[in-house]
């Protein structure tokens, strides 16, 4: 059976999501409504338009020879893609049938793991956006809590998934020294994690909110500095490795 999907647009030759030139499909719909989206026009779960399984894959076919050349793939993204995890683990499981394509997720984690187990079997790899340890800060943030996040990145490290943990780095939201070493620690105990990001907030889709009639809440923000980014870097650094101080000094 074919799934259909709600879409909110797609791009042939993705730079920044995952290894590789990709192409990258971009879901409608989220629960989350985090105050630095660039496309809060794909919160509303029924905007969008219905495309079929089998209309991506014909998307996706003309490019398939870049993607494989430069060690690339397909990444799906949103929105949040777990909310048509069905759709998604279809689309996978063609593209790894088709033509061996390696498969990315990016997801802010915001799921329930059981509704995920066919989609992350056809999963290289899950690029994951940690938006803030302190729970309060991330309610604030995203208007939800991060409790479902948090066991999301747990129930990867244990099944093994190759995970890159993104983290956007907003001055005054989620930069503070003990946010970000709360960061590291976490990461430092979970395993499986290739990489870590730090993504520099940025304005491009402040715009859409206005279209939306929407309040931005970071005007005012200013983008990070490359020297704030390299300091968040060396504050994860930090955290994590004590982390797996404190893990080593309790295996011995």
């Amino acid at each position: 059976m074919h799934h259909a999907g709600r879409i909110h647009s797609l791009e042939t030759f993705g730079t920044v999501d995952g290894p590789g030139i990709r192409f990258v499909l971009f879901m409608q719909g989220c629960a989350l409504q985090c105050a630095y989206c660039h496309n809060p026009d794909s919160w509303d779960t029924k905007g969008g338009r219905l495309m079929t399984v089998g209309e991506v894959l014909d998307e996706i076919e003309p490019y398939v020879p870049f993607y494989k050349r430069s060690g690339g793939g397909i990444t799906v993204t949103g929105g949040e893609p777990t909310l048509q995890a069905p759709f998604v683990a279809e689309l996978f499981e063609q593209c790894k049938e088709r033509w061996g394509l390696h498969t990315a997720l990016d997801s802010s984690g915001f799921c329930d793991p059981h509704h995920t187990e066919r989609l992350l079997a056809a999963t290289d790899l899950v690029l994951l956006d940690l938006k803030m340890i302190d729970r309060a800060g991330h309610e604030h943030l995203t208007t939800q809590p991060n409790d479902r996040i948090l066991a999301f990145a747990r129930h990867l490290s244990d099944a093994g998934v190759p995970m890159w943990i993104r983290r956007v780095l907003v001055p005054g939201w989620t930069d503070g020294m003990t946010e970000l070493l709360a960061l590291g620690e976490f990461i430092g105990g979970l395993r499986g994690v290739d990489k870590v990001e730090v993504l520099p907030y940025h304005r491009m889709g402040v715009y859409k909110w206005g279209q939306l009639g929407r309040a931005y809440r970071l005007e005012g923000v200013a983008e990070p500095s490359q020297a704030e980014v390299d300091r968040a870097y060396r504050l994860i650094g930090q955290g994590r490795r004590t982390a797996e101080v404190e893990a080593a000094i309790a295996n011995l």
